[in-house]
């Protein structure tokens, strides 16, 4: 098994992306109130910063070099006032910023999750289960992180340099000139740098899915994987995926990397103007002390959050292609969608037809055409036939999972597609061939039939399919944990699990694809008992490899090359001689067979009685033949 997922991405531009930052910033509408108190106080910390500053110039000019004790005295009681209030704010503005990370967090990943339960089947066989998941987690974090502490360091940042600038001027507009010239030159470089880093953070993304997808297909297959001795061929191929995502986040890094000594660069040449400028002015009273010392110290205060500007840029790139991917799957429409005027009818008891019904996955691949078939309220239709000839897409066509292309499926004379899926599919029981089981205790994965059922209620469910009887000799009963997927249980008892699930749903509609394929002769039969007594209050339909478990069905449909081959009860199948008569009579030559074999082998080892066994036992082999009165006759 290859670790390698290949999916088809939608491939995002490398222009910064301004649709997308306006729909991150759309998330925070519903809190506008937290917001603007989450400003306010970012704005009174970063002005309060830039006025310690300035109060330093105060300090040198009017205290220290006045020598006026009374005037530094009443400058330090103020700043000591004020770092008190700074702290209250420190402390309002980091609250304000988590609480608003956890409801961005919490109301990105449940539309998501609810964008997940209204997409079609389709997607799923599209999309692998480590994109959807690294789109539900770690993207929405990198989005709310942008909201949040991104919306903080932006407005401190863009704070500090506007109060700067504002104290500068106060103290010196011709100097301030000067500084200010270096401000559109760091917005080139800022332009220039983030447009390549984002195109680097957006590959990223993208191959950090493919690394959560074969993360998620190694720990699901491992089984197969140990049994195959895969473990080195699948570590290479990983190691080819973290590798690619090695090296585009290593060219971000770098380029992150540049972006902060550049502007270093272009800041020495301001603070070396105002070296030279004061040098020159000195003696022309232009500019204090003070005047020098807060410039300088302005100028750091300008640089600091330019410099941090580069991590924050590094970020938000790193937030927008996370932010275009999760709004890429809410923004995915599905593929089945309710018209407008869809109704709930009620029951779907009544006649089904699949009327001239054409259907295929591919273009130019066709799984079902012209397919016609009338089912009878309450009947039992089984549908054989060989692997890939359409059995399953029936029943998918059914649960409306996919929607004919052409001709139409009716209930009850009622085109289906005038009906809201959850109508249809509320209504239709399934138990598969690999039975799903939810992480829980047995009795809520029942209960997961029908959410209100009682105890009781779900206790009766188990007793009509025979799972009671397994569940009684677990030491918690009804309370047993079943794991994640049910991997505690075996698999027939997921099935009778499946099976009892069905039943305390009370459908109108049951399906059963495959159930008993991969469970022994006795768990075959308890099913075969569960299904039986769901099925004389619903229409079903049988999907079976092992005809035995459907002779009693009221039709067999024989399905080729997505048509009805032959159509008909057990007996009367048999009696024609087709494609179902060489299927039955194959396995039931198979059944006779093995047993034999068996025996022959036991003779073998045993000696005694072998010379004349074994001629009798390959007679049997290579014979094999029965007439069609005899198979009649025998059912």
């Amino acid at each position: 098994m290859s670790v390698q997922i290949e999916v088809e991405e939608e491939e995002f531009t490398t222009k910064f992306n301004g649709q997308t930052i306006r729909r991150i910033a759309g998330l925070l509408k519903p809190y506008k109130l937290w917001v603007v108190a989450f400003l306010a106080t970012v704005m009174v910390v970063s002005g309060l910063d830039s006025y310690f500053t300035y109060l330093s110039k105060l300090i040198i000019d009017n205290g220290i070099v006045a020598r006026d004790v009374q005037v530094l005295t009443s400058i330090m009681t103020q700043y000591a006032a004020l770092i008190v209030v700074q702290a209250v704010f420190v402390f309002c503005f980091i609250y304000l910023a988590g609480l608003l990370g956890e409801r961005i967090r919490y109301d990105l990943r449940k539309m998501l999750f609810h964008q997940l339960q209204t997409l079609s089947l389709p997607y799923y066989n599209r999309m692998p289960v480590g994109w959807i998941i690294s789109r539900v987690t770690s993207d929405t974090d990198r989005v709310a992180e942008l909201v949040t502490w991104g919306l903080l360091d932006v407005t401190w940042s863009t704070f500090n340099i506007l109060t700067a600038l504002f104290f500068m001027w106060v103290i010196n507009p011709q100097l301030t000139m000067i500084v200010m010239v270096i401000v559109p030159i760091i917005i080139v470089v800022a332009t220039y740098f983030q447009r390549r880093i984002i195109v680097q953070y957006r590959d990223v993304r993208k191959i950090n899915s493919k690394i959560t997808g074969a993360y998620n297909e190694t720990i699901t297959g491992v089984r197969v994987i140990k049994a195959l001795d895969r473990e080195d061929a699948n570590l290479e191929e990983f190691g080819h995926l973290t590798g690619d995502m090695y090296r585009a986040g290593y060219r971000a890094a770098w380029l992150s990397a540049l972006f902060m000594p550049v502007v270093q660069l272009i800041a020495s040449f301001a603070t070396a103007s105002v070296i030279l400028y004061a040098g020159v002015t000195a003696g022309t009273g232009d500019i204090t002390i003070g005047g020098i010392q807060a410039f300088l110290s302005y100028i750091m205060f300008m640089i600091w959050p330019i410099q941090e500007m580069a991590r924050v840029f590094a970020e938000m790139q790193q937030a927008i292609a996370s932010g275009e991917r999760v709004f890429s799957l809410l923004d995915a429409v599905p593929d089945i969608v309710d018209k407008p005027d869809a109704k709930d009818y009620g029951s779907l008891h009544g006649e089904i037809v699949f009327d001239h019904v054409d259907f295929f996955y591919e273009e130019g691949k066709p799984i079902l055409s012209d397919f016609t078939l009338q089912v009878r309220p309450g009947e039992t239709i089984a549908l054989v036939g060989p692997t890939g000839g359409g059995k399953s897409t029936i029943v998918n066509l059914l649960c409306r999972f996919f929607e004919p292309r052409g001709g139409r499926i009716t209930i009850n004379g009622t085109d289906y597609t005038d009906m809201t899926q959850q109508a249809i599919q509320s209504r239709i029981g399934m138990v598969l061939q690999t039975p799903h089981l939810f992480s829980g205790t047995i009795l809520e994965n029942i209960r997961y039939g029908r959410l209100d059922a009682t105890d009781e209620e779900v206790q009766q469910a188990a007793e009509l399919t025979g799972a009671h009887e397994f569940i009684a000799k677990l030491e918690k009963g009804y309370a047993e944990q079943v794991g994640e997927g049910g991997v505690l249980l075996s698999t027939g008892q997921k099935q009778l699990i499946s099976l009892a699930r069905a039943v305390l749903a009370n459908p109108d509609i049951f399906i059963m694809d495959e159930a008993t394929s991969s469970v022994d002769t006795l768990t075959e039969g308890l099913i075969q008992k569960g299904m039986d007594a769901l099925m004389q209050e619903c229409t079903s339909f049988v999907i079976a490899h092992r005809l035995s478990t459907i002779r009693n069905a009221d039709r067999i449909v024989v399905i080729e090359d997505g048509r009805i081959a032959e159509i008909g009860s057990h007996v009367e199948l048999l009696a024609q001689g087709g494609h179902y008569y060489r299927l039955y009579t194959q396995q039931f030559r198979q059944e006779l067979v093995e047993p034999i074999d068996q025996i022959a082998a036991l003779f073998e080892d045993g000696g005694g009685v072998a010379d004349e066994a074994v001629p009798v036992v390959e007679k049997a082999r290579t014979n094999g033949k029965m007439q069609k009165a005899e198979l009649v006759a025998g059912d």
